[in-house]
């Protein structure tokens, strides 16, 4: 019910969201208030716009990667290094038949070089899917046949494909790290979810080493195009906001 419920509220923190309730309580009160009208349709158009900036955008990406840090040492052969999900297009996946990634794909990237350079000995894919058909993908599973096409042994590949949340990831981790008996561990995922995912990690007892990858937020320099809406930023803006109310609902339930 908690997953099913956050997707619900994923769509509430989106300020294209924001904007069209904006405008459609316009519409209504139209007839008998046109000036208010006016003026929710007016705040709707203001706030689409302001997301849609590259400063904006930017700002909050710096804002919500700000607390990621990458303590990853590079003269330990690590026991296993934990690949949080988020980076498989599932969709795209069942359309081409192909292996299909979205910008999250740097932690998958990571996680094999990691193993290919022997930097550790196994990989933890922790990753399932919040598809409830029977045939629905499980990104761990997709995941682990990548790396072996790559020439990753499977004996070096541990898949998770029950989790569907940070939270989850920390837990079924938690599960397997004591039966698997390793120590010493490293966690990758994106610079944006690292704060809360190692919250969550350290909630379940687990503190591993961390190493932040897809880092977006971009230096602050003056550009030309600053003012111009791109759907692109809308985006980006949407993503930190609930990266950061996530971590508020993380912190109110006790579990980072």
């Amino acid at each position: 019910m908690f997953v099913f419920l956050s997707k619900i509220l994923d769509l509430l923190l989106s300020p294209l969201t924001w904007s069209l309730l904006l405008g459609v309580a316009g519409l209504v009160v139209r007839r008998r208030r046109a000036r208010l009208a006016t003026w929710l349709q007016g705040l709707g158009l203001a706030v689409l716009y302001v997301f849609s900036t590259d400063p904006v955008a930017n700002g909050l990406q710096v804002w919500v990667e700000a607390g990621a840090v990458s303590t990853y040492r590079p003269d330990v052969t690590y026991d296993a290094v934990i690949v949080l999900g988020g980076a498989v297009d599932s969709s795209a996946i069942e359309r081409s038949g192909m292996p299909e990634y979205n910008p999250a794909v740097e932690r998958v990237l990571r996680g094999f070089e990691l193993l290919r350079e022997g930097h550790a000995r196994q990989v933890l894919f922790t990753a399932g899917t919040i598809d409830t058909r029977p045939e629905a993908l499980v990104e761990a599973d997709v995941l682990s046949k990548q790396l072996q096409t790559w020439g990753i042994p499977p004996e070096r590949i541990v898949t998770e494909g029950r989790s569907r949340n940070t939270r989850e990831n920390a837990v079924e981790s938690e599960r397997i790290i004591r039966e698997k008996g390793w120590k010493t561990l490293l966690m990758v995922t994106s610079a944006a979810h690292m704060p809360r995912a190692q919250a969550t990690f350290a909630a379940v007892g687990l503190k591993p080493d961390t190493l932040a990858v897809d880092v977006r937020a971009r230096e602050w320099i003056i550009r030309s195009t600053w003012w111009q809406p791109r759907a692109a930023n809308l985006s980006t803006g949407t993503d930190a906001l609930r990266e950061l109310f996530g971590r508020f609902v993380y912190r109110l339930r006790g579990w980072a």
